[in-house]
């Protein structure tokens, strides 16, 4: 790849406190964030970097190893260094969106809104929801990309009340979590949550671009809010190979 090829990188400040491999390492990390440098694409060399930023390799191949270290990139020996596929965790032992909780790492969400449409409600979406079977609900369809790769296929059933509000709202950028809090002021409460691991059918390959029958975490949720009535009920498919849930567990002692 030409150097004019490569995303614009900004000119290092001598003046700045940071010192230059950080400031390099930053520039880089960002753009990996972004989707400038897409996942198993190859990053400047060490002597391409060290020509565009004025530097030493060896002030380079300081910030390649911190980022190496952070897991954003891979190096094979002779061929340089790549870019490694984005591996999103969330922690569970919060109540977050998605993208509320990606955003604050530094990661860039976008959705790609497939279906909002208003449906009567099938057995076991009814009895999740506390509706009646044939009342009408919203089901919704997105697909969650990070750094402009499909991550997750979530698939969302709220109540009517609920679904109009979305229907006006903004969910390609934002989080049905927010809207509901923020938009609709209903304070949300506790989720209960059931994770559990699936081979791809074929609306999953084609939704987040995987193999037929690779492995996808899928999750199914039911938010409430503060005063226990359920709101939201999902199902989330997440690519195996790019997220993991994190938990905390205490172990509780007995007096």
């Amino acid at each position: 790849m030409p150097l004019t090829e490569f995303p614009a990188l900004s000119a290092l400040l001598p003046t700045d406190e940071a010192p230059l491999h950080r400031q390099i390492r930053e520039q880089l990390r960002a753009r990996i964030l972004d989707g400038s440098y897409a996942p198993d694409s190859r990053m400047p060399s060490e002597a391409e970097l060290g020509a565009i930023f004025g530097v030493s390799r060896i002030t380079v191949r300081q910030a390649l190893g911190d980022l190496q270290k952070e897991g954003l990139i891979f190096r094979i020996h002779g061929k340089g260094s790549f870019v490694a596929k984005p591996k999103a965790f969330q922690n569970v032992t919060h109540l977050q969106g998605f993208a509320e909780a990606m955003s604050a790492m530094g990661y860039e969400i976008v959705n790609d809104l497939r279906r909002l449409r208003f449906i009567p409600a099938e057995d076991k979406v009814a009895r999740k929801l506390g509706v009646n079977v044939g009342d009408t609900v919203a089901e919704i369809h997105r697909v969650r990309y990070l750094n402009r790769q499909p991550l997750s296929l979530e698939i969302t059933w709220v109540t009517e009340d609920i679904g109009r509000a979305l229907e006006s709202a903004d969910l390609v950028t934002r989080d049905i979590f927010l809207i509901i809090e923020n938009d609709c002021g209903i304070a949300l409460g506790h989720a209960d949550l059931s994770i559990e691991s699936i081979l791809a059918d074929d609306e999953l390959v084609e939704a987040l671009r995987i193999e037929d029958g690779a492995p996808v975490l899928r999750i199914e949720r039911l938010t409430h809010d503060r005063n226990g009535r359920p709101l939201d009920y999902e199902h989330l498919y997440y690519r195996g190979d790019a997220f993991q849930y994190r938990f905390r567990i205490d172990r509780q002692h007995q007096g």
